[in-house]
């Protein structure tokens, strides 16, 4: 998906941190492409960027709008239809992560044609998707799970394939959704796949691999999630994981959505997240523990971290705030020449995961 740049990102008058995480998630990892960003009255939320109108961003260069909010349903809301119009009369180009398409509405459709400007769904999968086989393919592939929903797993995903490039070893991000295909300029909107072809998805995107590289598959969702579970196995089982990397907000007091709705331990949640990959890998091996600390200080998250180290016998970092070394260093003892690792070291892996989780 070609969306030219630069971007303006678009906040709205959002004031839930997580329901900007698609513009949060261009700023961080792709900010050399943004330009501004643009805010409507009520919004008390920043990305650090400067504040634009339409025309403003037009002058500094920018290409592209990017709808960079996101709601339960992923609605577009008539505020912001009324801003995407906005955005193509000042010559600007849109690009959306929501379920609901931008050319769905007939006064975006209506602008779109009238200004000769581009509309990109990006929760769009591709056409023709195959369904899932189950058969075991060549490759080496990491996929990142969770306790909840929005809890780091595109975050941890790209700091392993920076942590692995920066060793000298081959990665590739695999993006499952809306934000991760921004930044990656490619990838399955995993959630937008019709359920019977998300295994088969998982599988397209990141297909047999011989060059001894690693494809990083970016999660989504949690088993635990009543909303959101059906996305998690599917991934599970299509991504064929040889290794898993258990992402955490441990100051999250409920699922996200669902007040009442307690999160599963790690423990509980690593250990089903396990037998659940097996069905199609069973080999995998749970290699580390990605923690979101972005609440805590810096004390307080490294003592977590060794605690949780201590707990489940695997390496346990944020690895925004402290890097992704350890992890990758396990997954690179457990997996050095491309396979699983001689049966001494290979056993230490598995007794670092299920058993020692038990």
């Amino acid at each position: 998906m070609n969306i030219p740049a630069p971007y303006l990102l678009y906040l709205g008058a959002a004031t839930d941190p997580l329901s900007i995480k698609t513009s949060r998630g261009v700023a961080d990892w792709r900010r050399e492409l943004c330009v501004g960003q643009r805010r409507l009255p009520g919004c008390d939320l920043t990305l650090g960027l400067d504040d634009l109108s339409y025309s403003e961003a037009v002058a500094r260069g920018a290409k592209t709008m990017i709808l960079g909010e996101a709601n339960a349903g992923g609605v577009l809301s008539e505020v912001s239809a009324r801003e995407v119009v906005a955005a193509l009369d000042s010559g600007l180009n849109v690009a959306s992560g929501l379920h609901q398409r931008l050319a769905q509405h007939p006064d975006i459709r209506a602008a779109a044609q009238r200004t000769g400007q581009l509309l990109f769904d990006v929760r769009e999968p591709p056409a023709d998707l195959p369904i899932g086989n189950g058969r075991p393919r060549p490759g080496r592939r990491l996929l990142t799970v969770g306790t909840d929903c929005s809890v780091g797993k595109m975050y941890t995903s790209l700091a392993l394939e920076r942590e692995l490039r920066r060793q000298g070893r081959l990665a590739d991000f695999r993006a499952t959704g809306q934000t991760g295909i921004l930044i990656a300029g490619s990838g399955v909107p995993i959630d937008a796949v019709v359920a019977d072809f998300i295994a088969g998805a998982a599988e397209w995107l990141s297909p047999a691999r011989s060059d001894g590289g690693w494809d990083i598959i970016e999660g989504q969702g949690s088993l635990f999630h009543p909303s959101y579970a059906g996305v998690s196995l599917g991934l599970l089982h299509g991504s064929q994981p040889n290794a898993l990397v258990m992402c955490h907000e441990p100051t999250r007091t409920h699922m996200r959505g669902l007040p009442g709705r307690a999160l599963p331990s790690l423990k509980e949640c690593l250990l089903a997240n396990l037998e659940a990959a097996q069905v199609t890998q069973p080999e995998v091996v749970a290699v580390g523990v990605a923690l979101n600390t972005s609440k805590l200080d810096e004390a307080s998250a490294r003592g977590l971290c060794e605690q949780v180290e201590h707990e489940l016998n695997l390496p346990c970092e944020d690895p925004i705030a402290m890097g992704a070394s350890k992890i990758v260093r396990r997954l690179l003892e457990c997996f050095p020449d491309g396979t699983a690792a001689g049966a001494g070291m290979f056993s230490r892996c598995r007794i670092g995961t299920a058993a020692r989780a038990r």
